[in-house]
């Protein structure tokens, strides 16, 4: 078994309560073996969905001080995750960050996380849509949802995709604003299955990866794909082999999660499962 450990710079949030965000992201990468240091953008009692609205505190102020600390100690980072970003400021903390720790070309993803349902969250503006695009030209992988992937390209939101041609046009757009790799997740394809796609520019290849459509919503899930797949990405997986493990694994959580009639609010049943991502001895 291998003792370097990477470690992963996590620009997320922290929802105290419904597991998503860097409640989910820290468990799962540090099941897989991956050490995550967290920069918040911002600490919410709940997420912001199912709970009214929740107390926040932003922390857009205390980020690049943070930043700061960690290059004054000498940090660096094989890999930055960025996932929710509060204000169009913290768009370009995120691009500073980025410029601060690439010495050693640290691997990026970039989680756009924006909307769902083929609307933005309430807490983005269309300019801070456009603004997104620059953090997803830095990266090496993006993971948009059906929505979001609609957003970064102006294309109008559909209830079910029926043309594949289009998704893989679409896929080769997205790699042209700057990332390598693409997977756009939540492919609404029938009432029995959802679709993954992912794309790899180097070798023009795509990749779909196929689950049953389970007639459940649960927050956070997308968050716990990425981390999933960035985690097998960093452990030397192909990009198929991630994507199938991340869409695996988000798969069974809302199984098991349905089968316990967990309110939907509260996430998926993360502790349940998550031993099946943790490193053989």
């Amino acid at each position: 078994m291998k003792s370097f450990v990477p470690r992963v710079a996590a620009i997320q949030d922290i929802s105290c309560l419904g597991r998503c965000s860097l409640t989910v992201i820290m468990p799962i990468l540090s099941a897989m073996g991956i050490q995550v240091c967290p920069l918040p953008t911002a600490v919410f009692s709940t997420h912001l969905g199912g709970f009214g609205r929740p107390a926040c505190c932003d922390f857009t102020d205390y980020m690049e001080s943070f930043v700061q600390h960690w290059q004054q100690q000498g940090m660096t980072f094989d890999c930055i995750y960025s996932g929710f970003l509060a204000s169009e400021q913290q768009i370009d903390i995120v691009e500073r960050t980025m410029n601060v720790f690439s010495a050693n070309h640290p691997f990026v993803l970039v989680d756009p996380v924006m909307g769902d349902g083929g609307k933005l969250y309430t807490t983005y503006t269309k300019h801070m849509q456009e603004r997104m695009k620059q953090l997803v030209a830095k990266a090496d992988v993006i993971t948009p949802n059906y929505t979001e992937a609609c957003f970064l390209l102006g294309e109008p939101y559909d209830e079910a995709v029926c043309d594949l041609g289009k998704m893989t046009d679409w896929l080769a757009r997205l790699s042209d604003l700057g990332p390598e790799r693409v997977v756009i997740t939540g492919i609404f394809i029938s009432q029995e299955k959802l679709l993954t796609l992912g794309y790899d520019q180097k070798n023009a290849a795509v990749y779909q990866v196929f689950s049953d459509y389970i007639p459940a919503k649960y927050p956070g899930t997308g968050d716990v794909f990425a981390s999933v797949l960035l985690g097998s990405l960093l452990r030397g997986a192909s990009l198929p082999c991630a994507m199938e493990q991340a869409a695996d694994f988000v798969a069974e959580a809302i199984r098991v999660t349905l089968a316990f009639n967990t309110p939907p609010r509260e996430g998926i049943l993360l502790e349940t499962i998550l031993s099946r991502l943790c490193l053989s001895e």
